[in-house]
């Protein structure tokens, strides 16, 4: 997906071992040694934040998923169903949509333009950090780049990770991209107000997701609909960081 940063070869699964011999560039060790160093130091620099979150009893949550499955919706209506107080560090390649549509709900939020990355890395997030005031928070969302691949390879200095699939993105989605559904805490299935319009079946994606983590917490969501929101408010609370 991109050459320049290596990320296609984070995660050190079978797949991306296949990967490094499919291709000739980067089968010679000078270019795995760096592409190891990279992650390395990317890992160090997510374990300091990590340090970070806790010395403040800030617990971190990154959110992946595709463009357009409601990452930001979700983080512009959360609020209104918890008492917790949340900022968000927003990933997007351009513009800084995302994060005025937060300020405007009254939500912190700093946004990183990646530019062509297409993933936020630990480096990233440390420096938005410096633009944050974790003081007065419960939570600190990172708001992932929209794509279900690379983002899952790198480890931001968060505690768990949400990944969403919305209804019109359709079921097959999670087989599809069974690196990002293995590593989330918790699945949320958005959008579920169109589920009559679309063929997207809740017990499929489940009876998928079952296969990859059976363990995975998987929650049906819609913006229309506030109850839908309790099942979130109470997973969230149940993981929120001892302090």
């Amino acid at each position: 997906m991109c050459q320049d940063c290596g990320c296609s070869l984070a995660g050190g699964d079978h797949h991306h071992h296949h990967q490094l011999q499919a291709n000739p560039q980067l089968n010679d060790k000078k270019t795995l040694s760096v592409i190891h160093k990279i992650l390395d130091k990317n890992d160090v620099e997510a374990a300091h934040n990590r340090a970070h979150f806790n010395a403040k009893n800030v617990t971190a949550f990154n959110l992946m998923s595709s463009p357009g499955s409601g990452k930001t919706t979700l983080l512009e209506h959360l609020h209104q169903y918890t008492p917790l107080k949340y900022a968000v560090v927003e990933g997007d390649l351009e513009t800084s949509r995302d994060a005025d549509r937060l300020k405007a709900q009254g939500i912190n939020a700093y946004q990183i333009q990646t530019g062509s990355a297409c993933h936020l890395d630990a480096f990233m997030v440390h420096s938005a950090l410096h633009h944050i005031e974790l003081d007065d928070l419960d939570i600190c969302f990172v708001e992932n780049v929209g794509n279900l691949v690379c983002p899952a390879s790198y480890d931001v200095g968060t505690h768990k990770n949400i990944v969403l699939v919305s209804v019109p993105e359709g079921d097959d989605k999670i087989e599809k991209y069974p690196v990002m559904f293995r590593r989330a805490d918790v699945v949320l299935i958005t959008k579920c107000d169109l589920l009559p319009y679309f063929d997207f079946t809740i017990e499929e994606a489940k009876a998928q997701l079952q296969k990859l983590n059976p363990n995975v917490e998987v929650i049906s969501l819609s913006t229309k609909d506030p109850e839908s929101f309790q099942p979130l408010v109470s997973w969230i609370n149940n993981n929120l960081i001892e302090g």
